[in-house]
């Protein structure tokens, strides 16, 4: 394609291809952890519904969180698992900006979810009397009405920023679906506003909530140190490091692909990155939040029984 012309018809996603040459190898891998995510995050759902006694606030969050990361992963994983196998690895402009925008949406969601839920636990250890008070029903579907709205809202400024651009040279994204710096990449216009978009608006969004996570993780935290019990002092720092461990990994590569400088991304690094936020974070979702959880197992195997 001319450097001169304007991308009229759609994207070539490049996905792992500047990393290995043979990423047919890698379809395995990926379905294995895509199906690993779904099934687990799906058991999650149907042991909340079938059990009764989970019908309590923390795995009320916990199974909407859960049908958010199989909405979070079906939008990328089963597109890359297309590209894997295929030589076509096209995809048109319209369809960039869905997958843009679900992508973003369900990111940003998550990002509150995830505060919302370290906020149960804060009042739930913090203000056990209060605790059926402040986290009713009502509040609970508060939070997660409200992260999805916050979530909607984010991926919509951004992807109307990013494709009101024009788009010329190179077709080629480097990485394997539609996020927002690889594609400004391919932009011949200017993108300090879009830059500034996502520094201002994607802060908010993302440090704004990882800020409320972690004043809920050192309030909770604060006051596990002031337990006289050993034993529970143990259990509940190992609740929270694992909590820490995902939340971690989520932002961390999340801040890092969305604010650092484009200069510093290497070939390929783009893919490598996001695989973080959008794969392995919800794959240890199901085993961190809880399958290691005692009396979700336990419910889980009284249903199988059945």
């Amino acid at each position: 394609m001319n450097n001169n012309h304007t991308v009229a018809t759609g994207f070539i996603l490049l996905g792992f291809s500047a990393v290995t040459e043979h990423q047919v190898f890698l379809f395995p891998i990926f379905l294995c952890m895509y199906t690993i995510t779904v099934g687990g995050n799906l058991s999650i759902i149907i042991t909340y519904k079938l059990s009764p006694t989970l019908h309590t606030p923390m795995y009320f969050l916990l199974s909407n969180f859960s049908t958010l990361e199989i909405l979070y992963v079906s939008c990328t994983v089963p597109l890359m698992l297309s590209g894997l196998l295929s030589q076509c690895k096209f995809i048109s402009i319209s369809g960039c900006a869905i997958q843009m925008y679900i992508a973003l949406m369900f990111g940003g969601t998550e990002c509150y979810m995830l505060a919302a839920m370290a906020y149960d636990r804060y009042n739930a250890i913090c203000l056990p009397l209060l605790y059926t008070v402040i986290m009713n029903e009502r509040v609970c579907i508060q939070h997660i009405v409200g992260s999805y709205i916050i979530g909607a809202a984010n991926a919509l400024i951004h992807t109307a920023f990013t494709f009101s651009l024009p788009f010329c040279g190179s077709n080629e994204i480097d990485h394997f679906f539609c996020d927002v710096p690889a594609v400004l990449e391919l932009s011949c216009q200017d993108i300090l506003a879009n830059e500034l978009v996502i520094f201002v608006i994607g802060g908010c969004v993302l440090i704004g909530s990882l800020v409320v996570t972690m004043i809920s993780y050192v309030e909770i935290i604060s006051k596990i140190l002031k337990l006289h019990s050993v034993s529970g002092r143990k259990k509940t720092f190992a609740t929270c490091s694992s909590h820490f461990i995902v939340v971690t990994v989520f932002y961390g590569s999340a801040i890092f692909m969305y604010f650092t400088p484009r200069s510093s991304h290497r070939i390929g690094q783009n893919s490598v990155i996001s695989l973080m936020y959008t794969v392995i974070a919800p794959l240890l979702n199901p085993f961190i939040y809880s399958l290691r959880n005692k009396e979700v197992k336990s419910n889980m195997k009284t249903i199988i029984l059945r």
